[in-house]
């Protein structure tokens, strides 16, 4: 496989950073998911780094040969990290759930495959425009999608934060929304971000940023663009940016090879 890749995260305006991203990569298969905790005494990050982890380790057991089900796969590792983090819950008495976003990707035959639940999202870019992306599960996605409100007072409205779905709350509002598969073409951008990254660009923006641009200088950018904007009250800002295609790094491995990205 052909692709090029960068991550990077900023603890933004906030006492502890609870966004976590990985990438993972076999011969057969490229994954990518980023998670974004939530709780803050409750240990978001925690629940942030179980996503990645669960992630990572089920990958390392089923790349070593093509993926049977690349959805399933997707919604079985999902649904098992939520079960991961209910069950520390409970270990450590905590006295609540740790909650997490979470969006993974998994790349396989030219194939993109993604689930997500939450409000960090996927952006699928190519030739200069928004293929596709996810939508937030959230209390204002919902009111912008009714017409109770437009997309420039979404973007700037007090409950945008406010999130229907997670993992590590309750099987009653958990869920993952699936998608794809969308063949990739050669120089599509996949590009997965926390909404301290997203928010504060349109998507316009976040397209024209990665025209004939390498994906490590445009995600470094956005993240510094981030926190000017929002500057003294940054969320953490998190993404992970990959381009696809005959003009970009072979990787080749024997075993499956793990990136979590270490998160002071």
């Amino acid at each position: 496989m052909n692709f090029s890749i960068h991550q990077a995260s900023h603890i933004g305006n906030r006492k502890f950073n609870q966004d976590r991203v990985s990438y993972a990569y076999s011969n057969y298969a490229l994954l990518m998911v980023l998670a974004d905790g939530m709780g803050g005494h409750l240990k978001g990050e925690l629940a942030a780094g179980a996503i990645v982890e669960t992630f990572s380790e089920i990958f390392d057991q089923q790349a070593q040969h093509p993926i049977d089900d690349p959805m399933k796969f997707l919604g079985d590792t999902m649904r098992n990290a939520h079960e991961r983090i209910v069950d520390f819950s409970h270990q450590m008495g905590l006295g609540g759930f740790p909650g997490s976003t979470c969006v993974a990707a998994l790349i396989q035959d030219d194939k993109l495959y993604w689930g997500f639940a939450g409000d960090s999202r996927l952006y699928l870019l190519r030739d200069g425009r928004v293929l596709t992306r996810t939508y937030d599960h959230s209390v204002v996605s919902q009111w912008l999608e009714s017409g109770v409100i437009n997309a420039a007072e979404a973007r700037v409205h007090p409950h945008r934060n406010q999130i229907t779905n997670c993992l590590g709350g309750s099987d009653e509002i958990y869920y993952m929304e699936p998608g794809g598969p969308v063949a990739l073409k050669s120089g599509d951008v996949v590009l997965l971000g926390s909404d301290g990254l997203w928010a504060p660009f349109t998507d316009q923006e976040l397209v024209e940023s990665f025209v004939s641009r390498p994906v490590t200088e445009v995600l470094d950018g956005l993240v510094e663009q981030a926190l000017e904007r929002e500057s003294g009250h940054s969320d953490n800002v998190t993404g992970l940016a990959m381009r696809w295609g005959r003009d970009e790094t072979a990787h080749e491995t024997v075993k499956p090879v793990s990136h979590i990205l270490k998160i002071a």
